[in-house]
Protein backbone atom coordinates (compact mmCIF):
# COMPACT_ATOMS: atom_id res chain seq x y z
CA UNK A 1 0.00 0.00 0.00
CA UNK A 2 1.04 3.61 -0.85
CA UNK A 3 1.99 5.29 2.62
CA UNK A 4 1.41 8.28 2.01
CA UNK A 5 2.11 9.89 5.42
CA UNK A 6 5.69 9.08 4.65
CA UNK A 7 5.58 10.64 1.40
CA UNK A 8 4.36 13.64 2.98
CA UNK A 9 7.41 13.73 5.88
CA UNK A 10 9.85 12.97 2.97
CA UNK A 11 8.42 16.28 1.09
CA UNK A 12 8.05 18.60 4.21
CA UNK A 13 11.76 17.71 5.45
CA UNK A 14 12.98 18.01 1.80
CA UNK A 15 11.33 21.10 1.51
CA UNK A 16 12.89 22.99 5.08
CA UNK A 17 16.57 21.45 3.77
CA UNK A 18 16.04 23.55 0.90
CA UNK A 19 14.97 26.47 2.70
CA UNK A 20 18.09 26.20 5.55
CA UNK A 21 20.66 25.86 3.29
CA UNK A 22 23.37 27.84 5.02
CA UNK A 23 26.64 27.83 6.87
CA UNK A 24 26.89 29.46 10.60
CA UNK A 25 30.72 29.56 10.54
CA UNK A 26 33.77 29.33 8.85
CA UNK A 27 34.70 26.01 10.23
CA UNK A 28 31.61 24.23 9.08
CA UNK A 29 32.45 25.33 5.48
CA UNK A 30 35.66 24.04 5.61
CA UNK A 31 34.34 20.86 7.22
CA UNK A 32 32.14 20.69 4.27
CA UNK A 33 34.58 21.56 1.87
CA UNK A 34 36.81 18.43 2.53
CA UNK A 35 34.51 16.03 3.42
CA UNK A 36 33.34 13.73 0.58
CA UNK A 37 29.74 13.45 0.45
CA UNK A 38 27.37 10.80 -1.38
CA UNK A 39 24.89 12.43 -4.25
CA UNK A 40 21.42 13.08 -3.70
CA UNK A 41 19.45 10.23 -3.36
CA UNK A 42 16.33 12.06 -3.32
CA UNK A 43 15.25 11.04 -0.39
CA UNK A 44 15.07 7.19 -1.21
CA UNK A 45 16.73 6.37 2.14
CA UNK A 46 14.60 8.32 4.34
CA UNK A 47 15.15 6.60 7.49
CA UNK A 48 17.76 4.35 6.70
CA UNK A 49 21.37 5.17 7.54
CA UNK A 50 23.76 7.60 6.03
CA UNK A 51 24.58 6.50 1.82
CA UNK A 52 27.86 6.05 1.51
CA UNK A 53 30.25 7.88 -1.24
CA UNK A 54 30.16 6.12 -4.48
CA UNK A 55 33.44 6.08 -6.46
CA UNK A 56 32.00 8.54 -8.81
CA UNK A 57 31.22 10.79 -5.60
CA UNK A 58 34.95 10.66 -4.63
CA UNK A 59 36.42 11.74 -8.10
CA UNK A 60 34.24 14.58 -8.02
CA UNK A 61 35.16 15.89 -4.78
CA UNK A 62 39.20 15.67 -5.82
CA UNK A 63 38.68 17.62 -9.41
CA UNK A 64 36.51 20.27 -7.74
CA UNK A 65 38.61 19.96 -3.99
CA UNK A 66 40.17 23.38 -5.05
CA UNK A 67 37.16 25.26 -5.84
CA UNK A 68 35.51 23.98 -2.66
CA UNK A 69 38.51 25.42 -0.38
CA UNK A 70 38.85 28.40 -2.16
CA UNK A 71 34.70 29.27 -2.00
CA UNK A 72 35.07 28.00 1.67
CA UNK A 73 37.01 31.51 2.53
CA UNK A 74 33.17 33.38 1.84
CA UNK A 75 31.87 34.74 4.78
CA UNK A 76 29.36 32.63 6.36
CA UNK A 77 25.11 33.60 5.22
CA UNK A 78 24.82 33.72 9.36
CA UNK A 79 26.95 36.78 9.41
CA UNK A 80 25.39 40.21 8.84
CA UNK A 81 21.99 38.61 8.04
CA UNK A 82 23.16 37.45 4.98
CA UNK A 83 24.47 40.37 2.92
CA UNK A 84 28.27 40.18 3.70
CA UNK A 85 27.92 36.55 1.94
CA UNK A 86 26.21 37.27 -1.10
CA UNK A 87 28.38 40.66 -1.89
CA UNK A 88 31.25 38.55 -1.52
CA UNK A 89 29.81 35.91 -3.68
CA UNK A 90 29.09 37.91 -6.42
CA UNK A 91 32.48 39.51 -6.21
CA UNK A 92 33.97 36.13 -6.39
CA UNK A 93 31.71 35.17 -9.21
CA UNK A 94 32.68 38.10 -11.22
CA UNK A 95 37.07 37.17 -10.54
CA UNK A 96 36.39 33.77 -11.94
CA UNK A 97 34.30 34.70 -15.25
CA UNK A 98 37.08 36.96 -15.69
CA UNK A 99 39.71 34.32 -15.40
CA UNK A 100 37.74 32.41 -17.63
CA UNK A 101 37.59 34.89 -20.31
CA UNK A 102 41.41 35.10 -20.43
CA UNK A 103 41.90 31.16 -20.03
CA UNK A 104 39.50 30.98 -23.37
CA UNK A 105 41.11 33.35 -24.85
CA UNK A 106 44.60 32.47 -24.12
CA UNK A 107 43.55 28.69 -25.05
CA UNK A 108 42.00 30.45 -28.55
CA UNK A 109 44.78 31.88 -29.11
CA UNK A 110 47.23 28.93 -28.60
CA UNK A 111 44.95 26.78 -30.95
CA UNK A 112 44.83 29.53 -33.56
CA UNK A 113 40.94 30.26 -32.97
CA UNK A 114 39.26 33.68 -33.17
CA UNK A 115 38.43 35.69 -29.89
CA UNK A 116 34.19 35.74 -31.14
CA UNK A 117 35.00 31.88 -31.84
CA UNK A 118 36.01 31.63 -28.39
CA UNK A 119 33.68 33.67 -26.28
CA UNK A 120 30.86 31.77 -28.44
CA UNK A 121 32.11 28.33 -27.33
CA UNK A 122 34.33 28.57 -24.58
CA UNK A 123 33.49 31.00 -22.33
CA UNK A 124 30.05 31.22 -23.23
CA UNK A 125 30.26 27.60 -22.16
CA UNK A 126 31.94 28.29 -18.75
CA UNK A 127 29.67 30.92 -17.35
CA UNK A 128 25.94 29.02 -18.33
CA UNK A 129 26.80 25.31 -17.32
CA UNK A 130 25.69 27.06 -13.43
CA UNK A 131 22.78 28.11 -15.22
CA UNK A 132 21.89 24.97 -17.07
CA UNK A 133 22.21 22.89 -13.21
CA UNK A 134 20.20 25.62 -11.78
CA UNK A 135 17.54 25.60 -14.10
CA UNK A 136 17.49 21.37 -14.40
CA UNK A 137 16.59 21.78 -10.39
CA UNK A 138 13.91 24.64 -10.99
CA UNK A 139 12.28 22.04 -13.51
CA UNK A 140 12.84 19.33 -11.17
CA UNK A 141 11.43 21.01 -7.81
CA UNK A 142 8.79 23.25 -9.09
CA UNK A 143 5.42 22.59 -9.96
CA UNK A 144 5.37 24.49 -13.17
CA UNK A 145 8.00 25.18 -15.50
CA UNK A 146 8.40 29.00 -14.98
CA UNK A 147 11.50 28.95 -12.34
CA UNK A 148 13.49 27.08 -14.93
CA UNK A 149 12.61 29.01 -18.26
CA UNK A 150 12.70 32.31 -16.18
CA UNK A 151 16.12 31.81 -14.70
CA UNK A 152 17.26 30.58 -18.38
CA UNK A 153 16.06 34.15 -19.84
CA UNK A 154 16.50 36.33 -16.52
CA UNK A 155 20.11 35.13 -16.37
CA UNK A 156 20.94 35.89 -20.42
CA UNK A 157 19.10 39.49 -19.62
CA UNK A 158 21.67 40.30 -16.78
CA UNK A 159 24.16 39.57 -18.84
CA UNK A 160 23.35 41.24 -21.72
CA UNK A 161 21.40 44.42 -19.96
CA UNK A 162 23.50 44.78 -17.02
CA UNK A 163 26.60 43.25 -17.49
CA UNK A 164 27.62 45.17 -21.15
CA UNK A 165 25.64 47.77 -19.91
CA UNK A 166 28.04 48.54 -16.48
CA UNK A 167 31.05 47.62 -18.73
CA UNK A 168 30.14 49.90 -21.59
CA UNK A 169 29.14 52.90 -19.17
CA UNK A 170 32.49 52.50 -16.96
CA UNK A 171 34.12 52.27 -20.16
CA UNK A 172 32.50 55.86 -21.51
CA UNK A 173 33.10 57.56 -18.50
CA UNK A 174 36.93 56.85 -18.20
CA UNK A 175 37.54 57.95 -21.53
CA UNK A 176 35.17 61.03 -21.97
CA UNK A 177 37.16 61.72 -18.27
CA UNK A 178 40.54 61.59 -19.79
CA UNK A 179 38.82 63.41 -23.07
CA UNK A 180 38.47 60.67 -25.27
CA UNK A 181 36.03 59.50 -27.35
CA UNK A 182 34.77 55.74 -26.16
CA UNK A 183 34.43 53.45 -29.89
CA UNK A 184 33.50 50.45 -30.71
CA UNK A 185 34.11 48.62 -33.56
CA UNK A 186 30.96 46.33 -34.63
CA UNK A 187 32.70 43.54 -35.63
CA UNK A 188 30.54 39.95 -35.93
CA UNK A 189 28.52 40.68 -33.10
CA UNK A 190 25.45 41.86 -35.42
CA UNK A 191 25.27 38.92 -37.43
CA UNK A 192 25.75 36.38 -33.69
CA UNK A 193 23.13 38.28 -32.17
CA UNK A 194 20.74 38.36 -35.23
CA UNK A 195 20.81 34.58 -35.54
CA UNK A 196 20.60 34.32 -31.65
CA UNK A 197 17.71 36.33 -31.32
CA UNK A 198 16.20 34.09 -34.74
CA UNK A 199 16.38 31.04 -32.71
CA UNK A 200 15.31 31.89 -29.14
CA UNK A 201 11.94 32.65 -31.62
CA UNK A 202 11.66 29.45 -32.51
CA UNK A 203 12.26 27.97 -29.27
CA UNK A 204 9.64 29.84 -28.05
CA UNK A 205 7.57 28.89 -30.77
CA UNK A 206 8.56 25.22 -29.24
CA UNK A 207 7.69 26.09 -25.62
CA UNK A 208 4.38 27.30 -27.23
CA UNK A 209 3.77 24.26 -28.99
CA UNK A 210 4.25 22.22 -26.71
CA UNK A 211 1.39 23.54 -24.11
CA UNK A 212 -1.22 21.38 -26.50
CA UNK A 213 -3.14 19.18 -24.64
CA UNK A 214 -1.16 15.82 -25.72
CA UNK A 215 1.93 17.00 -24.40
CA UNK A 216 0.74 19.07 -21.55
CA UNK A 217 3.96 21.94 -21.01
CA UNK A 218 6.62 23.32 -21.77
CA UNK A 219 8.92 20.67 -20.14
CA UNK A 220 8.68 17.04 -19.27
CA UNK A 221 5.78 15.03 -21.29
CA UNK A 222 5.35 12.18 -23.07
CA UNK A 223 8.93 9.93 -23.72
CA UNK A 224 9.03 10.53 -27.15
CA UNK A 225 7.84 14.47 -27.27
CA UNK A 226 11.02 14.63 -24.36
CA UNK A 227 13.27 13.57 -26.82
CA UNK A 228 12.27 15.35 -29.75
CA UNK A 229 12.62 18.80 -28.13
CA UNK A 230 15.55 17.90 -26.57
CA UNK A 231 17.30 17.26 -29.86
CA UNK A 232 15.78 19.84 -31.58
CA UNK A 233 17.03 22.55 -29.28
CA UNK A 234 20.50 21.05 -29.19
CA UNK A 235 20.48 21.10 -33.10
CA UNK A 236 19.98 24.76 -32.68
CA UNK A 237 22.83 25.31 -30.07
CA UNK A 238 24.76 23.29 -32.69
CA UNK A 239 23.29 25.59 -35.74
CA UNK A 240 23.94 28.74 -33.85
CA UNK A 241 28.12 27.85 -33.40
CA UNK A 242 28.22 26.71 -36.80
CA UNK A 243 27.00 29.42 -38.81
CA UNK A 244 28.69 32.16 -36.17
CA UNK A 245 32.17 30.37 -36.57
CA UNK A 246 31.57 29.96 -40.06
CA UNK A 247 30.89 34.07 -40.64
CA UNK A 248 33.52 34.93 -37.99
CA UNK A 249 35.96 33.46 -40.63
CA UNK A 250 34.70 34.54 -43.96
CA UNK A 251 33.36 31.74 -45.05
CA UNK A 252 29.97 33.01 -45.41
CA UNK A 253 29.20 36.35 -45.97
CA UNK A 254 27.18 37.96 -42.86
CA UNK A 255 26.19 42.20 -42.56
Amino acid sequence: MYDVPNTVDKLVQRANASILIGTSSWKEQFVEALTVSAGDDDGENEGEDPPTPSCMDYIMHFVTLFWKIIFAFIPPTDMSGGYLCFVVSIFCIGVVTAIIGDVASHFGCTLGIKDSVTAIIFVALGTSIPDTFASKVAAIQDKYADASVGNVTGSNAVNVFLGIGVAWTIAACYHSFHGRSFDVEPGTLAFSVTLFCTEALVAIIVLMVRRNPRIGGELGGPKKAKIVTSIFLFSLWIVYLLISSLEAYGIIKGF
